[in-house]
């Protein structure tokens, strides 16, 4: 493996999943019911957009909001990270005041419990161990003194990555041996690959929408077998590799939908979408991307519209929906992060509503 640059090989799966026009698949609703409160808030402590939302081993959730907001409205500060027992109970803040609080965008728990986020604001992934220590930091924060420190820009033709560094980062996901998977984000289009101990190893992915490249890669997931699941949303798919960035399959939800669909915020998309736009808003387009424990392993994605969560095989085949857009229980604004400690108990984090539902599926 190049510790460089780790291939990707093409392997001629067809054109771009945004062109494709493949036939719906007709699937079940799987029943399902949101528990009232499932996170209980000190009278002084709101949530903001929950961008994150993860579960360790001891049921104990972990809640990534972009609360806690401090400087202007425009390039303010928002990231906090909270932790509530498993039966909802807040147990503490992690991290109050970190260096790399800017914007909060995904939380993980590791095989050790250690906990990891992914800041899109500060271009940083940090580790956390199970006390709430900073055991690991990845990339690098602009300087404040710096007179050309500003928000990144978004050229169609990116700068060249480096080596250690991300721009505007959203997600880590972890194989058997501890090799992390950083999907780094919404201008490198890649994902990075570092060791245990934290040592980089390369990156795999350039922006486009030919097989094994990337725009936005938005959440990632990695099953028992290694294969690493990178939540490709601008192109509207999810795409599969292997551990050395061998692209291995792609896979595309294409349910029927009800065109009268309301979204949860804006104006409905105008569908289809060209050819070469970005499929953010396209029905099946993946924001999220999470896979169940074993033995039977199954995938989870959402999007935003029409707003439904998919249960699919690890092959892509959509076993059921659920949920639509909206502001009560059981519907949803914007999931961004799902987490999915069984087949049936998910829980979902949302921005335009700013809370976790607890969701209990009955297939």
């Amino acid at each position: 493996m190049n510790k460089v640059m780790l291939g990707v090989m093409a392997i001629g799966l067809g054109v771009p999943a945004a062109q494709a026009q493949p036939a719906p698949q007709s699937v079940p609703q799987i029943a399902f019911d949101s528990v009232p409160n499932p996170l209980k808030l000190p009278s002084d402590l709101y949530l903001g957009e929950v961008s994150g939302v993860a579960v360790n081993s001891k049921g104990h959730v972990f809640a990534f909001s972009r609360g806690s907001t401090s400087g202007p409205a425009y390039a303010a500060a928002a990231a906090q990270l909270l932790e509530f027992s498993a039966d909802g109970q807040f147990l503490r803040e992690i991290g109050h005041n970190l260096y790399a609080w800017s914007f909060a965008h995904a939380v993980k728990v590791d095989s050790e419990d250690n906990v990891w986020v992914t800041d899109k604001g500060s271009d940083q992934v940090v580790k956390f161990d199970p006390d709430g220590r900073v055991a690991m930091v990845f990339g690098r924060k602009q300087e404040a003194s710096d007179e050309s420190t500003e928000p990144l820009k978004h050229p169609k033709t990116p700068l060249p990555p480096v080596d250690g560094m991300f721009r505007q980062v959203t997600d880590i996901a972890w194989d058997s041996v501890g090799n992390g998977y950083i999907s780094d984000g919404y201008i490198n289009a890649r994902v990075a690959k570092v060791s245990h101990d934290g040592e980089w190893l390369g990156s795999f992915g350039t922006p486009g929408d030919g097989p094994g490249q990337l725009n936005t890669p938005h959440s990632i997931a990695v099953d028992a077998q290694n294969q690493i699941y990178v939540a490709d949303r601008g192109n509207r798919r999810i795409q599969v590799f292997d551990v050395d960035g061998k692209l291995l399959r792609q896979i595309t939800i294409d349910v029927p939908y009800d065109s009268n669909a309301k979204p949860a915020i804006g104006p409905k998309p105008s569908l289809p979408m060209p050819a070469g736009q970005p499929q953010t808003m396209a029905p099946g387009s993946p924001w999220t991307v999470c896979i169940t424990p074993g033995p039977n392993q199954v995938l989870y994605a959402s999007d935003a519209y029409p707003g439904r969560i998919y249960k699919m095989t690890l092959d892509g085949k959509v076993l059921g929906v659920l949920g639509s857009s909206g502001k009560q229980l059981k519907q949803f604004g914007w999931i961004h992060e799902i987490a999915c400690p069984s087949e049936n108990v998910l829980y979902v984090g949302e921005l335009l509503n700013w809370r976790v539902q607890k969701l209990i599926l009955h297939p």
